[in-house]
């Protein structure tokens, strides 16, 4: 720790982990069984028992979560142009390109942050066969809107739900929505398995198809039925993600308490917009974003970043900046700022402040103080 500045770091987030007295014992059956990937006994209680937590059909398990973005274009059969958004972790548009499509970038909205289902249906032609929405901090999309230009047009959803583990509308999972939902576990998200992944389906046939994909293709000891990969959760992880399900609930409570805090501290501050809670959502408290309108703050988010960090709070630009601006994508005809207006206001203003259960009562009082010591600054 410097000794010019004693104060501790705060991170945007710190991954949630198990007692590891209980995670040592899981550790000494592996140990004893010696089966360490492969659907093993740690990976089918998982499997189970994270459906039977999220409240969905069938759940896949995968390394991680981009290679789970990867497969389930290739389950679903997905070819020529899909329609995503530019605010969203690359991840989101690499699946893409590497699926060998080509990523259509549309607009988004400002209440939420997703896909303007608005803006959608004007980037439809004859080679587009998938929307590929995100839930951008686990907000929902507009669900229904949609899935009713999908039915319309006869193209695939498949929502990028990597911020919405155990989020619901109306008492029904999230992830229930479209044709499939993508999850990550990584350790930066609410429920984590170190690295991790998961596809969520309503469809046996598709599930079955998608164990298979991610297992090299086979679908016995000597059958290969088409080219897969290899996407599989291994045993420790599986482990690992078992357990974390115990503690899942508790996490998302003192996520939700520093949400509050935020939220009650940060009201009437001129210049500075979050998200409220929406009636009929149970949410997961993902990341608490702040959208600052420099005019009105009188600081751009940028100066209060660096602010922050002066002071050993590290915040995030998520999504800054947006995907469609990185040299690989610039090229696309919808990646222009002209078509992103709205997309390209939000990454200018947009920071994440620091939102993990080792926060205590002293670490949020000074990532305010920071926030507000500018409007105090404006008042002298």
């Amino acid at each position: 720790m410097s000794i010019d500045n004693p104060l501790p770091i705060l991170n945007v987030t710190q991954p949630t982990l198990p007692p590891l007295d209980e995670f040592i014992v899981q550790l000494r059956d592996i140990w004893d069984r010696k089966w360490l990937t492969n659907n093993g006994p740690y990976h089918q209680q998982f499997e189970s028992a994270l459906a039977q937590y999220l409240g969905v059909k069938h759940v896949s398990l995968f390394c991680n979560g981009m290679i789970a973005l990867q497969v389930g274009l290739q389950a679903l059969e997905v070819t020529g142009e899909v329609i995503t958004t530019p605010f969203s972790f690359p991840a989101t548009t690499h699946a893409i390109h590497w699926n060998h499509c080509t990523p259509v970038f549309c607009d988004i909205e400002p209440e939420t942050c997703n896909l303007d289902p608005a803006c959608i249906e004007a980037l439809i032609t004859s080679r587009t066969t998938c929307i590929l929405p995100v839930h951008v901090y686990g907000n929902p999309c507009n669900v229904d809107d949609i899935m009713k230009i999908s039915e319309k047009h006869g193209c695939k959803v498949f929502f990028d739900a990597a911020h919405a583990f155990g989020v619901r509308m109306n008492g029904e999972s999230l992830l229930k929505s479209g044709h499939l939902s993508m999850l990550s576990f990584h350790a930066t998200k609410v429920f984590n398995t170190i690295e991790g992944g998961a596809l969520i389906t309503n469809d046996s046939k598709l599930k079955e198809r998608i164990d298979f994909l991610k297992n090299f293709g086979f679908s016995d000891e000597t059958t290969v039925i088409e080219p897969g990969t290899n996407g599989k959760m291994n045993e420790i992880q599986a482990a690992y993600g078992l357990l974390q399900l115990k503690y899942i609930d508790s996490a998302i409570a003192e996520r939700r308490a520093v949400a509050g805090w935020y939220r009650r501290s940060l009201a009437g501050i001129p210049g500075i917009r979050f998200f409220e809670d929406t009636p009929g959502v149970t949410q997961n408290y993902s990341y608490f974003p702040i959208f600052i309108d420099e005019h009105q703050y009188g600081m751009t988010r940028d100066d209060l970043y660096w602010r922050l960090k002066e002071q050993r709070i590290n915040g995030r630009r998520y999504f800054y900046p947006l995907i469609s601006s990185f040299p690989m994508y610039t090229g696309l005809p919808s990646a222009s700022s002209v078509n992103l207006p709205e997309a390209n206001i939000m990454a200018e203003r947009v920071l994440c402040l620091p939102i993990h259960t080792g926060l205590r009562a002293e670490d949020l009082s000074r990532v305010v103080q920071v926030v507000l010591a500018h409007k105090e600054d404006r008042l002298v």
